[in-house]
């Protein structure tokens, strides 16, 4: 069976940089939630609302039963029922 997992907007956008991709899944797939997220990530990242971003993401993946592979797990700490798969940051060792 093929692994399958949600990327989240964090690691899709250091997806090219990732060294360790074990934590990646073999089928990725991303959500509409993260292109919205990508086309006004700058006027949000800093903001309440990249939050909602993130909870929107977790609860389509839960919704669907899959695991979201992130470079910042904190971001997802503390939603029910969701797998956090963590992926080594790149600037982060």
């Amino acid at each position: 069976m093929t692994d399958r997992g949600v990327l989240d907007t964090s690691t899709l956008i250091l997806l090219g940089r990732i060294a360790d991709i074990s934590a990646l899944p073999d089928e990725p797939l991303i959500t509409a939630v993260t292109l919205a997220a990508l086309s006004v990530g700058p006027l949000v990242a800093r903001k309440p609302a990249a939050r909602s971003y993130d909870a929107m993401i977790a609860a389509i993946a839960v919704s669907c039963g899959l695991p979201v592979h992130t470079c910042n797990p904190g971001d997802f700490r503390g939603i029910d029922g969701l797998e956090v798969v963590p992926v080594r940051h790149p600037d982060r060792g």
